[in-house]
């Protein structure tokens, strides 16, 4: 005996829904936002003295984090390994990820670790275990995973996030975005202050080591910079460089991270390669004309760079030479960090002086196995003593893909100097 021809067409209807809200809820599970924390379960090793030379090389840029770990990110993804002088990448330590946002920019100050997504949420990580010390909502970045398969774009060079130390000594946070700044307590995540412009015409420079934070406003005319309190956001200075054009071209220098706590300033009109160096303290920031060549840089007060062949250090107030080292040959300054300067010889050799009387600090071939000296430095990091720098291939340009821009399937060398 057969099914009613109504009651069949129930059944099939029913069936079919029953069907619709699995895939429904199937497609959610996958597709809904998500965040996903995998903690550290063992103690973080103690601090080393890694010997000095090579330690090995990556395939993705790291972030040193008190010298004990390796913080890297991916795309919706970001992961630690230890300790920071294991040759290769190993096991995770700790792993943050989010869905659907991605990874915009990743910065570390202390044990913290601050990362912020192309949704705008800011997420901070105990970099110790992983563990999500606070959230908070930040102006949007208009930008997803803006880097290579290295990351080091996200991690060496993050845009629109900067830290600086208030006159309390407090860490505060500043996050740009569409033409909007908000300061935030590093320790909780709490908003301290908030200022709104048009995107149009303000960009953000980054933060001085006297607790400010800078950005130029190309709406005035002519331009001028304005240097902000970091932990109120109060206009303390508006500066106009002479000579620089009615749009300059403003570049921080001698930061302590990418564009945080900067010691100096580079202005140039639109396509000069050089302009004029300043020193940023105080009120107006103060000439230094020893900062005015393009590959010089600013390691504390001591300003650095190539003369005729002749890696010479000055200071940078008064423009009196310090010392000279004309046994190096050309050399290309990689990066520098307090204490140190890392530069790069022709033949490939590493060479980290004392940037307050360039006396040499240690020296050795930047090289691994039998990779050879046929390639050509990327973006370069350094910090506690240890350098990372992305190994390009020769003849690579910006618009050749991923496999024929960096020399290898592992980058990135690091080295203890």
């Amino acid at each position: 005996m057969g099914v009613p021809k109504g009651r069949r067409r129930i059944v099939v209807a029913v069936a079919t829904l029953l069907a619709l809200g699995a895939v429904a809820a199937v497609g959610y599970r996958v597709l809904a936002p998500a965040e996903v924390v995998t903690p550290a379960r063992g103690a973080l090793p103690p601090p080393v003295t890694p010997a000095i030379g090579v330690v090995g090389r990556l395939p993705v840029a790291p972030l040193i984090v008190e010298g004990r770990l390796r913080v890297y990110a991916a795309q919706r993804q970001v992961y630690a390994d230890r300790p920071a002088d294991s040759r290769h990448r190993v096991t995770p330590h700790w792993s943050y990820r989010r869905w659907p946002a991605q990874v915009n920019g990743v910065l570390a100050s202390g044990s913290t670790v601050l990362t912020r997504w192309s949704d705008g949420k800011l997420v901070a990580l105990d970099g110790r275990t992983g563990k999500v010390a606070w959230r908070a909502d930040g102006p949007a970045p208009g930008a997803g995973f803006a880097a290579r398969r290295t990351g080091a774009r996200v991690v060496w060079d993050p845009q629109g996030i900067f830290v600086a130390s208030g006159a309390d000594g407090r860490t505060v946070l500043v996050v740009s975005g569409d033409g909007r700044l908000r300061g935030y307590a590093l320790a909780d995540g709490r908003e301290l202050w908030r200022a709104d412009g048009d995107a149009g015409c303000r960009t953000d420079l980054g933060t001085t080591a006297d607790g400010r934070v800078a950005t130029l406003d190309a709406c005035a005319t002519p331009a001028a910079v304005e240097f902000r309190d970091v932990a109120t956001g109060a206009v303390l200075t508006r500066w106009r460089p002479p000579v620089a054009g009615a749009e300059p071209v403003v570049t921080p220098i001698g930061c302590l991270t990418p564009r945080s706590q900067c010691r100096g300033l580079r202005t140039a009109a639109p396509g000069d390669a050089a302009g004029r160096g300043w020193l940023l303290g105080p009120g107006e920031p103060v000439p230094a004309p020893t900062l005015d060549a393009g590959d010089s840089t600013l390691v504390g007060e001591i300003a650095v760079g190539d003369d005729g062949g002749v890696l010479k250090g000055w200071a940078a107030r008064t423009g009196k030479e310090r010392w000279r080292r004309g046994d190096l040959g050309r050399v290309r300054v990689l990066a520098i960090e307090p204490g140190r300067v890392h530069v790069l010889t022709e033949g490939r050799d590493l060479v980290t002086l004392d940037p307050t009387t360039g006396a040499q600090r240690s020296r050795f071939p930047l090289t691994v196995g039998q990779d050879g000296i046929g390639w050509v430095p990327g973006l370069a990091y350094a910090a506690d003593g240890y350098l990372a720098v992305e190994r390009l291939r020769e003849r690579a340009g910006p618009d050749d893909d991923d496999q024929a821009y960096f020399l290898m399937a592992e980058p990135v060398v690091l080295a203890a100097t």
